[in-house]
């Protein structure tokens, strides 16, 4: 399987364009009155600024994705195969969804606020983290599926950590505004990292009616059988 510059160029371009689309709309959305409250040129300023903010944040998911990619591949080294890796990854997702719960409960609680509304959030990302995950299983295999849970969820956290930290963040409407480009890119990247591989192997089979191209072992063998023809003549 191959990746050429044309397909990461894609992706990249992809990834970035995407990402900024949806925060930028969803931002848009949230904040609707701010946007529409004062004519058309505060608009179009606004949605071009929202998308520049966007785009920005989708760049930060797609250093996430190369550097989850180069830290997979160092990991299935040192556990000498994914059995016992894959067991690390799930520990780790059940550590970063207590850590999302309990680390905002403990530095953005007011008194007397529950903690049952700071599961809301961590719950609904794991979700859609395991329906990419189920759908990343069903194109490709049953062994991408902690991969790539682990990725829509650990990193995508890790990759939001900055606006997590942030007490004017915190609870209002940029804590949405900076998670969506990041589920949206990362959630991209990772049902078309396959099909572009995929794409690959299918440019290298013959189109129906079209033969194969001669391997190197058979157009050696022809080439002898013409040198063994010529010696007999």
């Amino acid at each position: 399987m191959r990746l050429n510059t044309r397909k990461v160029v894609y992706l990249f371009w992809t990834t970035l364009l995407l990402g900024a689309t949806f925060g930028m709309l969803v931002g848009i959305v949230i904040d609707l009155d701010t946007y529409l409250g004062e004519g058309v040129a505060n608009f179009i300023l606004g949605a071009i600024w929202m998308f520049g903010i966007s785009a920005a944040i989708s760049l930060v998911a797609q250093m996430g994705f190369f550097a989850y990619l180069t830290l997979h591949r160092i990991a299935l080294s040192i556990f000498k195969g994914p059995k016992l890796w894959n067991r690390v990854q799930i520990v780790l997702i059940a550590f970063a969804y207590f850590d999302l719960v309990f680390l905002r409960y403990w530095a953005f609680a007011e008194e007397g606020e529950s903690l049952a509304g700071y599961f809301i959030t961590p719950t609904l990302l794991l979700l859609f983290a395991l329906a990419v995950a189920y759908v990343k299983q069903k194109e490709t295999n049953r062994a991408t599926f902690v991969p790539a849970l682990f990725f829509m969820f650990v990193i995508t956290i890790i990759e939001w950590v900055p606006a997590l930290t942030i007490d004017i963040v915190h609870g209002t409407k940029w804590l949405w505004i900076y998670l969506t480009p990041l589920v949206v890119a990362n959630t991209w990247q990772l049902l078309m990292l396959h099909r572009l591989y995929s794409k690959d192997d299918e440019g290298l089979k013959p189109k129906p009616g079209q033969p194969a191209e001669p391997t190197k072992s058979s157009s050696g063998k022809k080439s002898k059988k013409k040198k063994r023809n010529k010696k007999k003549k």
